[in-house]
């Protein structure tokens, strides 16, 4: 069941109640293909080595072979996509078909959310998971549009988000429902 809403209030004048965006970056299925080709590589010169020069330097193209594709593979697809969900309790945000890594802030934490227009991967040193002491934490998938959301401890959190306007509307939405709800109490 997906809830995919632009942050348009209810007749109510609530917010919906689940918000979800994604990002995708088709470019880096090139770069699991490649972690691939290295995997292969490794298994091929395990099964059929062709090496006479002794079991040392055959073991470790192996090993090198194997382990670069698996983290090439393994690294790439967890950041081929990204989703974010926003509920009247967490901004939730998920990468990858596994949905790891994965991080839950609770909105009680956030002071406020902005739209970033234009995050790249050279702004944060690659795609992923990325942590910039100047900057804070982001999740980079792809180039564009993104939601830099303040947290009350002064931590600031980025992530690439198609609609990231949606995004922010549908955060600010329940902040202002959450003030609401402290201040009548």
């Amino acid at each position: 069941m997906r809830h995919h809403d632009h942050g348009e209030p209810s007749a109510h004048g609530q917010p919906p109640a689940v918000w979800i965006g994604r990002a995708h970056n088709r470019g880096q299925w090139l770069l699991a293909v490649a972690g691939a080709a290295c995997l292969a590589l490794g298994v091929d010169l395990a099964v059929d080595s062709p090496w006479g020069s002794g079991i040392a330097p055959l073991l470790m193209a192996v090993i090198g072979c194997v382990a670069a594709g698996l983290l090439m593979l393994f690294g790439t697809l967890a950041f081929v996509h990204v989703a974010v969900r926003v509920d009247d309790e967490v901004l939730e945000i998920r990468c990858g078909h596994m949905g790891l890594p994965r991080r839950r802030i609770p909105l009680s934490d956030v002071v406020d959310a902005d739209v970033v227009r234009k995050v790249t991967p050279c702004q944060w040193g690659g795609w992923g998971y990325r942590w910039r002491p100047e900057k804070g934490t982001a999740v980079v998938v792809r180039r564009g549009e993104g939601v830099v959301v303040r947290l009350g401890d002064g931590r600031v959190f980025t992530v690439t988000v198609d609609d990231a306007e949606a995004a922010v509307r549908a955060i600010r939405d329940r902040l202002r429902l959450i003030a609401a709800r402290t201040s009548q109490v």
